[in-house]
């Protein structure tokens, strides 16, 4: 998964005019009429069944044959159009590559060094710890080793905010640390805003620009933009979630709107079709070379953007219950790194509300699988899996049964964490002060401010730098509220006020739900009263 200043569109939809409308020398490209496979087919089709999924995208690519490209179902439910080739879709955290990509070029160039300290290159840049901050390199920005915590200031990009990437910074020197730096893997965006804000800096031009002047133009990605804000088609694929009750990630499929905004661009905010992301995993799979000859970055450059930095998890490897779970797993510089079936695989997924997208490569049989879905929940891990089983000849296994298996055993768990009353109804307890005293504008050192108001006879909580987030509070067990965010909006939270000798004297918050996605992270918040 993975916020971003609508005074800016005009200008920067001016600056990107005609990106992917002429076609530079390149992979091929996608096409409509692939002949069916019979076996790919019957995969996606039984996924989509079991999951209930409006459309899928899928790209298998093996040595020696045309790239099996295809669409299926349709972009939104309860309307017509179908899935192409072409459809675009948000990828995500797999643009986290392409920000890889694009410092492994600069670095090439002389521009940088992966393991120079970040600040020889951002003078402003400012982790919580000032040891961390002369420690941190290019590198380090990359690998997810910071000591930051899971998902650490993304409610500044998720739902929808103005906030420019430069907030990032702003905001770093706030974020405490919830380990040693280098002593283990927490999964963040913010770093790679700033990695971002980094490329800018070096190559003279924005994140966006530089990657479509140098990656996807001269990949032939035509049907690829930087970010959603330059899609100028109608040709998107839709959006949609589970969203209750009694938590989102149950209940019927629905369909939801999109919430990224601008600060996610570097992180997460390419939009391709299934037709566009081949071509970029078969420059993968060729070192950086296009068919050409040109080569975008060698060999050696390749090779640091795989290497294994940070050990992510470890196992005793494969199962009966999940034969595809490596002994180790890693993550790389944009790419997680581990063992499939005695393989090398080189992976990444990307979430954003209402899809979720999958890359996956097999270096030694020059294969890979692209699964686009535009749902999110897990169905198209379950579809990769299986595809690249398909590839491999696997022996058969049923994945449709063991997502099934797995989805089901995550909502048991929250279930039971919630308890038999669910969010239907309040904890023990009740407020201490009158309704009045709460009231007040606070604020949190990296988020920003929210105000809490008096209206008619309850409370009110707006959170200041995010639209979507406004509510009635309504009282939630002792001094604390929750808040029902509008149908669709994220994430909703608990707020609980400090109080002390009569007065708050500050503010807490928490996901109420357990399955809320890691990118709503309140429980990182902590606001005091503003004068």
């Amino acid at each position: 998964m993975t916020g971003l200043h609508l005074n800016r569109r005009q200008a920067l939809a001016l600056s990107l005019a005609g990106i992917g409308t002429a076609a530079l020398p390149g992979f091929a490209s996608a096409q409509d009429n692939t002949p069916a496979d019979p076996a790919i087919d019957g995969i996606v089709a039984r996924f989509m069944a079991a999951f209930e999924t409006p459309g899928i995208a899928v790209a298998v690519i093996r040595p020696g044959q045309p790239a099996y490209l295809k669409g299926y179902g349709v972009r939104t439910l309860g309307k017509p159009a179908p899935v192409g080739v072409h459809t675009r879709f948000g990828i995500a955290s797999n643009s986290k590559a392409f920000t890889a990509a694009s410092l492994a070029m600069l670095v090439e160039e002389g521009k940088v060094a992966w393991d120079k300290p970040v600040n020889d290159y951002l003078p402003e840049f400012h982790m919580h710890d000032p040891r961390v901050t002369e420690l941190m390199t290019v590198r380090d920005l990359l690998v997810h080793n910071s000591g930051l915590a899971l998902g650490a200031g993304d409610l500044m990009q998720f739902p929808y905010t103005e906030r420019p990437p430069s907030d990032a910074l702003k905001a770093l020197p706030f974020l405490a640390a919830e380990r040693g730096f280098r002593t283990g893997y927490a999964y963040d965006n913010i770093l790679y805003v700033v990695a971002g804000i980094l490329i800018e800096r070096l190559a003279g031009k924005p994140w966006h620009a530089f990657v479509t002047e140098r990656l996807l133009r001269p990949i032939g990605m035509t049907d690829s933009v930087p970010a959603l804000r330059f899609l100028n088609t109608t040709d998107v694929a839709g959006r949609h979630a589970r969203l209750g009750p009694p938590v989102r990630g149950m209940g019927k499929m629905e369909v939801v709107e999109p919430d990224e905004g601008l600060m996610v661009d570097a992180a997460g905010g390419i939009n391709a079709s299934i037709g566009d992301v081949a071509k970029w995993l078969q420059l993968q799979l060729a070192g950086g070379k296009l068919p050409d000859g040109r080569a975008l970055w060698s060999p050696a450059q390749q090779a640091e953007l795989w290497k294994p930095q940070t050990i992510v998890a470890s196992s005793d490897g494969p199962s009966d219950a999940w034969p595809a779970r490596g002994v180790t797993q890693t993550y790389a510089l944009g790419w997680f790194v581990q063992d499939y079936r005695g393989e090398r695989l080189v992976h990444h997924s990307g979430g954003l509300t209402g899809q979720v997208t999958q890359t996956a490569m097999l270096p030694a049989r020059q294969a890979a699988v692209v699964v686009l879905s535009n749902t999110e929940d897990g169905v198209s891990s379950g579809i990769r899996n299986a595809l690249l089983d398909h590839i491999i000849g696997a022996p058969a296994f049923d994945w449709v049964a063991a997502m099934q298996v797995r989805v089901k055993t995550q909502q048991d768990a929250a279930l039971a964490e919630l308890g038999s009353d669910g969010l239907d109804k309040a904890p023990a307890g009740s407020l201490s002060l009158p309704l009045a005293a709460y009231a007040g504008r606070y604020r949190d050192p990296w988020y920003g401010d929210i105000l809490v108001a008096r209206r008619g006879k309850g409370l009110h909580i707006d959170f200041l730098p995010t639209p979507a987030f406004k509510s009635a509070l309504e009282p939630w067990g002792p001094d604390t509220f929750r808040t029902r965010f509008p149908r669709g909006a994220g994430e909703d939270a608990t707020v609980t006020f400090v109080v002390a000798n009569g007065k708050v004297t500050g503010v807490t918050m928490k996901p109420l739900s357990p399955l809320a996605d890691f990118s709503y992270d309140f429980q990182h918040l902590a606001f005091v009263p503003v004068d």
